[in-house]
C-alpha cells in the first residue's frame, strides 16, 4: 500500500488561477491608464483657482492695482521667481507654481496652445491687462490637455 500524500498544485489548478488573474487584470489596467492625466488636470484646475484668487486679493488689497504694474517686483519680469514677482515676493504664493503638463514653472504673457512638455515653453500665461492667469496647454473650461484628442486650442488671448 502505498499512504504517500501528494502536496502541491496540479497543472489544471495553476492554470485556472492564472486565467482568473488575467481576466482580473483585463477589467483593472484600463482604469489606470489615464491616471497621470486625470492627476495632472486635478493639479492644473487647483492651482489655477489658487492662483486666480490670490492676483485678485492683491488687486483688492493694492486699490486696484494688478500685480504687473508693481514697481518692485512686477509680473513677467523673468528674473523675479520665474516671473511671478510680486506674488511670491510678497507671499501671496509660497512658491511658482509648477505647470504639471508643460512641466514649466514659468510665466509669461504669452499664451501657448500645445507648449513643449519637456520645461522649454513656459508653463503658465498672464494677462497684464485683465490679470487672468491659464495654465499653458490646458483647457480649463472643458477640462482638457492640449495631447488629447478632443483639445481644441481655447483662444484666450
Amino acid at each position: 500500500m502505498n499512504n504517500r500524500i501528494a502536496k502541491g498544485f496540479t497543472l489544471v489548478e495553476i492554470l485556472i488561477v492564472v486565467v482568473i488573474l488575467g481576466i482580473l487584470a483585463a477589467i483593472v489596467v484600463p482604469q489606470f491608464t489615464n491616471a497621470s492625466q486625470d492627476a495632472i488636470k486635478g493639479a492644473l484646475s487647483s492651482q489655477l483657482q489658487t492662483i486666480n484668487s490670490q492676483v485678485e486679493l492683491y488687486r483688492v488689497q493694492n486699490a486696484g492695482t494688478l500685480p504687473d504694474a508693481d514697481a518692485t517686483t512686477p509680473m513677467l519680469v523673468a528674473a523675479s521667481h520665474g516671473g511671478w514677482g510680486v506674488l511670491v515676493e510678497n507671499d501671496y504664493l509660497k512658491d511658482e507654481p509648477n505647470n504639471g503638463y508643460s512641466r514649466s514653472s514659468n510665466v509669461t504673457g504669452a499664451w501657448v496652445a500645445s507648449p513643449a512638455t519637456d520645461g522649454t515653453a513656459a508653463g503658465w500665461a498672464y494677462d497684464a491687462a485683465t490679470g487672468e492667469v491659464w495654465a499653458n496647454g490646458f483647457d480649463s473650461d472643458n477640462n482638457l490637455l492640449a495631447n488629447e484628442a478632443a483639445y481644441v486650442d481655447p483662444d484666450y488671448f
